[in-house]
């Protein structure tokens, strides 16, 4: 019988990944192999907005996208989207020059242009849209569910103090339970507890946690912060409360269950999510269930559940066989791994970076580097855009096996490509630095990281800043060690809990208690997807 547990768990390895989403929970993929297709969206309350939140994350590939047909909308969107890696370049530019050229945008147009850029992480250009909305105000009237969408956008380009000043100066009558979950959202996903806890009990107190939404925005952050008793105490409020646990609750208890190591647990949660007629299984389920498995080293019953999640695709959708591809690789079955990638291939016309760059995660996971290069020459021959996070999975290994140079090379061919490296890439090189005891390009690949775009969203690894504090003690450069902790401070990581172990107070001092925890190959890694509750238009 499935999910039984007749086979006795095996000692707990650790996770490849930690919780990534709440409300479209499916587990992450391993090894970095995140989702490129994420979004953010609140919604409370099922209403009749004049804009769209955002698309389910889980439903972008249910029609082939490059097999619809070109809508006046898509046109523009394709424009601001290949200016991604421009910095000079503006999504208020490509609105205006078509305004000048005759075309006049509906909201519902300007709206399912922000969707589509929020579904593939283009926040900036979508805040961006938002923002030249904003100065023709007499033609497009926002309302809550637009304010939510921005407070998100603006929590993601320009950080949590800019979110929470955004928040404080709108009108009350835009404050209702969509832009308090936004911000709650938005603190769940910097991990600022205290934060989220206080914003939570407001929202009770304002009779706005009434929907499991919110619920599940705190049981994701508790995952993320491994405190799984406070998922349990959420589950047994909803129930006194009779807040209706989703499939989205079910989902994070199942893997709040299973990364504490306990199957019997997760198999009893299951059950009961098979009696509840609210709630019906989905492919994420037996994700995530796989990924628990795989990680107690339970193959056989992984692998039935992964036969689970084939048995569940729906209609065209792409992102399960990421999770495929990814889980396969994590259980090391290759060929499992390469049946479901030639029926990838041969279902979808185009290949999306996203499932490449499955592909090479899971390659490089099973230790086939040659097979992991050849497909990441593929990729490089059938790309619409350039994504750093493909090369990074290469660079990384080269870094952890030695072969610093060649990381640095591939490097050099990712510019010559056109491509531009990200913050992690940066700290990828960091590493090999380090490793080397070579702190002066250590410190210049930290000061490219923390200014690379997007830099507003990431997170030095606690583990790797400890290494470098360390080397400088080491050799007795306190010089490099003071402008690490000034940039640092200067993003506001200091007062976070993380680092607060690595540094110990906001004037840099170690506390002798350095953190081992490592992030997620892919600084989004934690990002929450509120989803549950697409508006409609």
């Amino acid at each position: 019988m499935l999910l039984q547990p007749s086979i006795a768990p095996s000692p707990q390895r650790r996770s490849h990944a930690a919780l990534s989403s709440c409300l479209a929970y499916a587990p992450p993929l391993p090894s970095g192999a995140q989702t490129v297709a994420r979004s953010s969206a609140i919604s409370f309350r099922r209403s009749q907005v004049s804009c769209s939140s955002i698309s389910m994350v889980h439903t972008y590939g249910t029609t082939d996208y490059e097999n619809r047909p070109m809508q006046k909308w898509n046109v523009t969107y394709r424009k601001i989207s290949l200016m991604e890696n421009n910095s000079d370049a503006s999504a208020a530019q490509v609105l205006s020059q078509a305004e000048s050229e005759g075309k006049r945008f509906t909201k519902w147009e300007l709206c399912k242009i922000v969707k589509e850029l929020r579904k593939y992480r283009r926040f900036r250009l979508a805040l961006e849209v938002y923002e030249w909305m904003n100065y023709r105000g007499e033609r497009y009237r926002l309302v809550a569910s637009d304010a939510a969408i921005q407070l998100d956008l603006i929590s993601k380009v320009k950080g949590i103090p800019n979110a929470e000043e955004f928040f404080q100066k709108l009108p009350d009558t835009l404050k209702d339970n969509r832009i308090y979950g936004s911000l709650l959202n938005a603190y769940a996903q910097a991990r600022m507890k205290e934060n989220a806890e206080a914003l939570m009990d407001n929202m009770r107190n304002k009779g706005y946690a009434y929907h499991p939404l919110p619920f599940n925005v705190m049981m994701t952050l508790y995952m993320n912060l491994k405190e799984y008793d406070k998922v349990d105490a959420l589950v047994a409020e909803m129930m006194q409360k009779k807040v209706q646990l989703d499939i989205y609750t079910y989902n994070i208890w199942l893997s709040s269950c299973g990364s504490r190591g306990s199957m019997e647990k997760m198999e009893k949660v299951f059950a009961q999510m098979k009696t509840d007629r609210t709630c019906d299984p989905n492919w994420t389920t037996y994700s995530t269930m796989a990924t628990m498995y795989t990680n107690q080293g339970q193959i056989e019953k992984a692998e039935e559940c992964l036969r689970m999640v084939e048995a569940k695709i729906a209609g065209r959708d792409r992102i399960p066989y990421h999770y495929l591809i990814s889980l396969y690789g994590s259980v090391g079955n290759r060929d499992e791994l390469f049946r479901i990638w030639n029926i990838y291939i041969a279902t979808f016309p185009t290949i999306l970076n996203m499932g490449y760059h499955a592909m090479v995660s899971s390659l490089v996971r099973i230790g086939d580097i040659d097979g992991a290069e050849e497909m990441h020459q593929q990729w490089l021959k059938a790309r619409a855009t350039y994504d750093p996070r493909l090369p990074n999975l290469l660079m990384q290994w080269y870094v952890r096996n030695g072969q610093l140079n060649k990381a640095t090379e591939h490097l050099d061919r990712m510019t010559e490509a056109g491509g531009i490296p990200n913050s992690n890439t940066w700290e990828i090189l960091a590493e090999g630095y380090i490793l080397e005891r070579r702190i002066q390009e250590a410190m210049s690949c930290l000061k490219d990281a923390f200014n690379a775009e997007g830099a507003m969203n990431w997170k030095p690894k606690p583990a790797l800043l400890t290494a470098f504090i360390n080397l400088c003690g080491e050799e007795a450069d306190t010089a490099s060690k003071e402008v690490l902790v000034e940039l640092l401070r200067q993003r506001g990581h200091l007062e976070n809990q993380a680092y607060k172990s690595v540094f110990g107070s906001t004037d840099g001092s170690p506390t002798g208690n350095e953190s081992e925890k490592e992030d997620d190959d892919d600084d989004e890694s934690v990002e929450l997807h509120l989803n549950q509750l697409d508006s409609t238009v």
